[in-house]
């Protein structure tokens, strides 16, 4: 058989072999394709990862936000206002609009003839209708001696902050005249007419009472169903001479202010008495706190201290964590054996007692936010040091690592220069996880009261949280959007976190560290 196959193979043309490559070196072929770093092969798997990239999108505008909102609101953390407190969100461009939202809304369910009548005052004296919508009707019909009539019960809806109307405000001389050039050259109308409370049954704690009324309170109307105004033409009664705007229908008669103390009490508008004061009318893009703060400025305020300090602490457990975990990993024996029983015995420290001890205690020689660091710090870096000491008894006995050892290599530069940096991604990765957890610790004790971090910080989120619950029926969104930040912070880190260690790490996708 061998000898047919050298037969058939003597038959073939010898021309037709002809050597490709004589006398050439031959090299490599260079790849047509570029090459990739570690971490441009990386950042290609992250961006498969969709929901990690829209966490990305979600905590970058998260920052920009705890950034600017500061910046650009009209307010400071020191602005608080003790007339609207825990008031819904209002912007006055939006609100003339009559879209619903921005409008400064409350619900108001129960409104009688008299109730309704109240509000129709506020609207003729400040030219403001509190009144925004009628929700609902009820009628009813009662008998009063023989007579039945129809009874209705409203639910409405009201701006609060027209809706406050009047107030009584007592100004220095100096400040009345100021309050009166003001009104001259803006044209907007602070001071109103004065009410003696004998012309309204005696009435004294109600300052948008300006027409008569019985003794409950309720308006007697004329016969044509209008208001009969009762404001006050007792010269005798002025606090100081006034020279500025006047309501329509005052001929010079009517009295604006009356005498107290070296003072002058008066009527005040109180919408266009905060314009005076702050130079624009309310504007509140998330409403108000229980403390008349604004809610978009303060979330602000509180979300760059709650970034920062998770920041410091995962920076500071990562630099102790990953030293205390390298010795462990790379020495391993009694030396592993006598960290890790430190470890342990640290890490059976109740955290929240650990913390509220050093509040009660500490707080009072180093202050409040260096004591509150410290909790964090004494137990926070046991994770970190578990994991990069598991990285370590992962690589200390690769080939390269003998190699290095082998040539020479110190234990300091084994340790550093080549397990480290190879372990690097999975650490990293956790920091961004470690983030969220100081972030939701911070806020839950700040929320409980166990730390205040106001003096400090101005506000947190914890403690807007916490200010928020006291009024969450009649005012949601003063926990609304707190809990709205805090949320989206904290699932976005989540899975902002777990997108890197798969991205650094993909054998270990979908796993835990």
């Amino acid at each position: 058989m061998t000898d047919n196959k050298n037969n058939a193979y003597q038959h073939i043309d010898k021309s037709r072999f002809v050597f490709t490559q004589m006398d050439t070196a031959l090299h490599d072929t260079k790849l047509e394709t570029k090459s990739r770093s570690y971490l441009a092969d990386a950042w290609l798997r992250f961006r498969k990862n969709k929901s990690s990239v829209v966490a990305a999108f979600i905590i970058a505008f998260l920052l920009i936000f705890a950034l600017v909102s500061p910046i650009i609101s009209p307010y400071t953390i020191n602005d608080k206002d003790r007339f609207y407190q825990s008031y819904a969100p209002y912007v006055e461009a939006i609100a003339e609009k009559h879209i619903g939202i921005f409008d400064g809304a409350t619900t108001r369910s129960s409104q009688n003839e008299k109730s309704m009548t109240f509000w129709r005052g506020i609207a003729e004296e400040t030219g403001r209708d509190p009144v925004l919508r009628i929700l609902n009707t009820v009628t009813t019909q009662t008998t009063h001696r023989g007579k039945t009539r129809d009874v209705y019960s409203y639910t409405i809806e009201t701006n609060q902050y027209y809706e406050k109307g009047m107030i009584y405000s007592v100004f220095s001389y100096a400040e009345f005249e100021k309050i009166q050039a003001w009104q001259d050259e803006t044209g907007i109308q602070v001071i109103y007419p004065y009410v003696e409370p004998k012309d309204i049954a005696g009435i004294t704690d109600n300052p948008n009472l300006w027409y008569k009324v019985d003794s409950s309170g309720a308006a007697k109307l004329d016969a044509d169903g209008n208001f009969v105004p009762v404001y006050s033409t007792n010269q005798a009664l002025a606090g100081a001479e006034y020279h500025s705007l006047r309501i329509p229908g005052d001929d010079g008669s009517y009295v604006y202010s009356t005498a107290k103390s070296g003072a002058v009490q008066c009527r005040v508008n109180y919408y266009n008495y905060y314009t005076y004061v702050n130079g624009h009318e309310p504007f509140y893009l998330f409403g108000t706190n229980s403390m008349g703060q604004d809610l978009f400025m303060a979330i602000g305020i509180g979300a760059r201290f709650s970034i920062i300090f998770a920041v410091l602490v995962s920076a500071i457990n990562l630099f102790i964590g990953a030293i205390y975990g390298s010795i462990e990993g790379y020495y391993g024996g009694a030396i592993d054996l006598t960290m890790e029983r430190i470890s342990d015995i640290l890490g059976g420290i109740p955290f929240v007692v650990a913390t509220t001890l050093f509040q009660l205690h500490l707080a009072q020689k180093v202050g409040v936010v260096p004591s509150f660091l410290f909790a964090f710090v004494l137990t926070g870096w046991l994770g970190m040091a578990a994991l990069t000491r598991r990285q370590f008894y992962r690589f200390k006995g690769q080939e390269f690592i003998l190699a290095a050892r082998t040539l020479g290599a110190s234990d300091a530069r084994l340790m550093f220069k080549h397990i480290f940096p190879n372990s690097i991604g999975t650490i990293i990765t956790s920091v961004a996880l470690v983030i969220p957890s100081v972030i939701s610790s911070e806020t839950q004790l700040t929320y409980l009261g166990i730390i205040n971090l106001s003096d400090f910080a101005g506000t947190s989120i914890g403690t807007l949280m916490s200010q928020g619950q006291v009024a969450m029926t009649s005012a949601p969104h003063a926990i609304f959007f707190p809990s709205l930040f805090i949320s989206l912070l904290l699932i976005s880190f989540n899975l902002f976190g777990n997108g890197l260690r798969d991205a650094f790490n993909p054998t270990t996708r979908g796993e835990d560290d």
